[in-house]
């Protein structure tokens, strides 16, 4: 049985459109923003998943160490994804508002195998990602309790799924006693490391990238990264939105469980557009980094609204 996004979505929309909270509702702009980027996440994860599951056998799965029965889940987490991008297509529709499309995707980068654990590896940085945007955008669904409701059902079989692939990979299934809000833009950014081409990019700004180019998380995450181990960034100050004096400090703003008060480390500079800082103490699963003057007192919001220089970078501790 192999998976294609137009044939499965399609059949889901019959599936899902009994259910309760498919009823014509009115969505306001918040809600509309939210749910459009919601489901431009689910169509990445659902490519990713669909792709896992298309391109190997259940004999390559047992090569690579996967328990017996994996590559099936990853096929039923790929259908769970289908049924999320139907349900909020159809939420959209019965608003009158035109669907995000789905885009072109392509992995990020190699983590050194050919096969399943290849495929399967970007997806712990997608869903992490995709978690953060769900809990990030609860906050702009307070007024509309039902819809509420609704994406933090999602929220929780997305958080299943994390677990059982990280368990598969070799990872611990629960890192951190908390997960990480992400703010729309930051959450879109990071995404937009899979994208190839859309037919139509959400009206959410660009930042300019900040990029970790060392060290690579294994694909099973082990060993944990350790405190005090040297994170190496790159970027590109040409492309920065504002003027920025050569000489001035640059500090990462780290973005791990409590969103109120990221830890800011100053970069020690190792050339132009180049620098380290330390992993800090206490970072657990994955988290995320910004570039920034500021050497301290703001909050992910506020990095989001006007302390960015670039960024964010996922760093994935464990």
């Amino acid at each position: 049985m192999l998976f294609s996004s137009s044939a499965l979505a399609l059949g889901l929309i019959s599936l899902t459109s009994a259910a309760p909270f498919l009823q014509k509702r009115a969505l306001s702009a918040n809600d509309t923003n939210t749910l459009q980027l919601a489901l431009f996440l689910e169509h990445l994860e659902f490519n990713l998943y669909s792709g896992g599951f298309n391109s190997f056998t259940d004999a390559q799965y047992t090569a690579e160490g996967f328990p017996a029965g994996f590559r099936e889940n990853v096929g039923v987490i790929a259908q769970h994804e289908a049924t999320h991008a139907a349900t909020i297509t159809k939420l959209l529709q019965n608003a009158g508002v035109a669907p995000v499309p789905q885009c072109k995707i392509a992995l990020p980068r190699a983590l050194g195998s050919a096969g399943p654990m290849f495929k399967l590896s970007p997806t712990h940085v997608l869903i992490s990602v995709g978690i953060g945007a769900y809990l990030g955008g609860a906050l702009n669904l307070v007024d509309n309790p039902d819809l509420l409701t609704d994406a933090s059902s999602i929220l929780t079989v997305e958080a299943r799924h994390d677990a059982y692939l990280r368990t598969g990979v070799g990872a611990s299934p629960f890192p951190n006693a908390f997960d990480t809000a992400l703010t729309a833009v930051f959450a879109y950014n990071l995404a937009s490391m899979f994208l190839v081409s859309c037919p139509e990019y959400l009206p959410i700004i660009l930042l300019p990238k900040l990029n970790l180019t060392s060290p690579t998380p294994p694909p099973n995450l082990q060993p944990p990264l350790a405190a005090g181990t040297p994170l190496n960034f790159a970027w590109d100050p040409t492309k920065f939105f504002v003027p920025v004096d050569p000489n001035a400090p640059l500090y990462i703003a780290m973005i791990n469980q409590n969103v109120s008060a990221p830890i800011f480390q100053q970069v020690t500079k190792t050339g132009t557009g180049t620098g380290t800082v330390p992993v800090p103490s206490g970072v657990a699963g994955v988290a995320f980094a910004v570039l920034t003057t500021f050497s301290g007192g703001l909050t992910e919001a506020q990095l989001t609204s006007f302390g960015t220089l670039a960024g964010p970078a996922e760093v994935v501790a464990s």
